[in-house]
């Protein structure tokens, strides 16, 4: 199988560990990134647009397929779902078509997706003004979430709790979608729908992150993970346990609202990250995105339920029928963290122990930053370094052994 890895805007180094997995499981992988760097992938095998426009991209791309021939187009990128529907429609190439993948990236045409196929969600309400936000907020009753339509990585999420602090996090959102790397790293020259901010009523209980699957009228629970996090204002701090503690008619209902908004979204053959809380005893959806989840959330589904995303991801894409099962875990405890530096600056130094690099527990240690990289924290941004996860014999081993390591890897930041 040849197929073409694409992202608008290269997101650092990133999806390259995940590029050498699908060339690892036998695929012919070549890489068109749109503004990026010059030697990412071998020569042979990338090019660079020089540009994320939506023409520029497809050019390259048929130029390209025209002498390779390729089987499909995928990304592991949120900002560049779009990116590759557009690309994949005009190849005549696998896809979900550029309107499901515009519901499935901005979150306020996904919110309307939801509502049409009566898939649960949160209240929602487009805001353009402060004072709109506060005629929403009052409607629907403090907390309330404020968010990015084109956002990701919790960048200018926040939870608020009263109108005093409503006022104060409108104006950080807004500030910061002007300098937000996932909004302005999406694809040029395509209608990507209202770039802004949304007010949504706040859901109160436990949340699961799962890598589903879904190809034609089934939709597949292929792994579920607890999200342990304890709750903030400002969603920054990921911390997940496996195998899930959802009960059987709790993974019913799961099942049953994800496939509800995949099917809302308009999603029958692809890969999707959905993130669901539930409210009052029952399950919401809080977003579906039509990539795989991000940092180790692939490791995480391998070992906790046997299902391997990026596999997924790669028979997708060249149009096969997936590999896939009903969630079903294997027994294994583990625990993950994004790992991150409280201060907003430059990093100067990462220093990691060998005892963590080198523990047979670890099975998940990934640096995303280097010295020399900007570090954001809220309300600035959401900057992680790396992502740390470790095995156990139970939930408490292995979350013991984690929070261990984690506090041996040291960060310096010079503060912003």
């Amino acid at each position: 199988m040849k197929l073409l890895a694409i992202e608008s805007v290269q997101n650092k180094q990133y999806y390259k560990s995940r590029y050498q997995q699908v060339v690892d499981l036998g695929v012919d992988l070549y890489v068109l990134n749109g503004v990026g760097d010059v030697d990412f992938w071998p020569a042979d095998r990338y090019r660079l647009a020089g540009s994320r426009e939506a023409d520029r991209l497809v050019e390259l791309a048929k130029e390209w397929h025209e002498s390779e021939h390729f089987d499909g187009v995928i990304t592991f990128s949120e900002p560049a779902v779009i990116a590759v529907a557009v690309v994949a429609e005009a190849l005549g190439l696998p896809g979900i078509g550029v309107e499901a993948a515009k519901a499935s990236r901005n979150k306020y045409l996904m919110r309307q997706a939801h509502e049409r196929g009566r898939a649960a969600h949160p209240a929602f309400r487009y805001i353009e003004s402060l004072e709109q936000a506060k005629t929403a907020a009052a409607e629907f009753g403090y907390p309330v979430i404020i968010k990015p339509t084109l956002g990701a990585g919790s960048y200018f999420v926040f939870k608020v709790d009263d109108e005093a602090e409503l006022a104060e996090r409108y104006q950080q959102a807004k500030e910061g979608l002007a300098g937000m790397f996932w909004s302005h790293a999406e694809v040029g020259g395509v209608d990507l729908g209202p770039d802004g901010l949304l007010i949504e009523s706040f859901l109160d209980g436990r949340e699961f992150l799962i890598e589903a699957v879904a190809w034609d009228d089934e939709v597949y629970l292929g792994s579920v993970i607890d999200r342990i996090t304890l709750e903030g204002a400002t969603f920054d701090d990921d911390v997940h346990h496996g195998p899930t503690t959802l009960s059987e008619a709790e993974l019913v209902a799961v099942h049953e609202v994800v496939k509800a908004g995949l099917h809302a979204q308009g999603l029958r053959r692809s890969v999707a990250h959905a993130e669901v809380r539930f409210h009052q005893g029952k399950p919401y959806l809080l977003e579906i995105a039509a990539r795989v989840g991000g940092g180790g959330l692939d490791a995480c589904a391998r070992l906790t339920a046997g299902h391997d995303p990026i596999k997924a991801v790669a028979d997708i894409g060249g149009g096969v029928a997936p590999q896939v099962r009903h969630y079903r875990p294997t027994g294994t405890h583990i625990t993950a963290m994004c790992l991150i530096a409280e201060e907003s600056g430059t990093i100067t130094g990462i220093e990691v122990p060998e005892q963590v690099s080198t523990s047979e527990q670890v099975f998940l240690f990934k640096l995303t930053a280097r010295p020399g990289d900007v570090n954001l924290r809220p309300p600035y941004g959401n900057s992680i370094f790396g992502f740390l996860g470790t095995t156990g014999t139970t939930f408490e081993d292995a979350m013991d052994t984690m929070t261990g390591f984690a506090d041996r890897i040291k960060v310096t930041v010079e503060p912003k």
